[in-house]
């Protein structure tokens, strides 16, 4: 049996603009689970995910880059004690941790910059192993916004409010 190899997450920097798009453009291209444009463009995707605003990290196994994750205060002046992620794992490294690792680890980040809290704002419902992996991590489901997401292939489809305090 092959052993397991670490999973190490680290600031991004500019030279990761290439392995965060490859796996990025995946995601995007299927429209299942972010709302963003299917014909979003690499240098688009790359000012979205890279804003100002957002502090970019990636997840690293065996000198790779499998995820990465962004960090930002869900909205400013009085909601911005609460922090808000995007995560994403590139698809041939589902099932090895790469998002447990960059959740525990944007916790950790969260709760050093002094937020009170996570709330993801628009998990798509269908995206099962996402809202799992969220609620096994303390997060509850606090609203529902019926059929607000156009699925490619399930058509509309709801999505959920989820919280945690930190």
């Amino acid at each position: 049996m092959k052993e397991c190899s670490q999973i190490n997450v680290r600031a991004a920097e500019l030279m990761d603009g290439d392995a965060v798009w490859s796996i990025l453009e995946p995601v995007i291209r299927a429209g299942e689970t972010y709302a963003l444009a299917r014909d979003m463009s690499r240098m688009d995707a790359l000012a979205y995910w890279f804003c100002e605003e957002n502090e970019v990290y990636v997840a690293c196994e065996d000198g790779e880059i499998v995820g990465t994750y962004f960090l930002k205060a869900n909205h400013s002046g009085g909601g911005a004690h609460v922090a808000n992620a995007g995560y994403v794992t590139a698809a041939h490294a589902k099932g090895r941790g790469v998002a447990q690792t960059m959740l525990e680890h944007s916790l950790a980040r969260a709760t050093e910059r002094g937020f009170l809290a996570m709330q993801f704002n628009f998990v798509i419902s269908s995206n099962e192993a996402a809202v799992r992996l969220w609620q096994k991590n303390g997060f509850e489901i606090v609203g529902k916004m019926p059929k607000v997401f156009l699925h490619p292939d399930l058509g509309y489809v709801d999505a959920f409010v989820m919280y945690r305090k930190l």
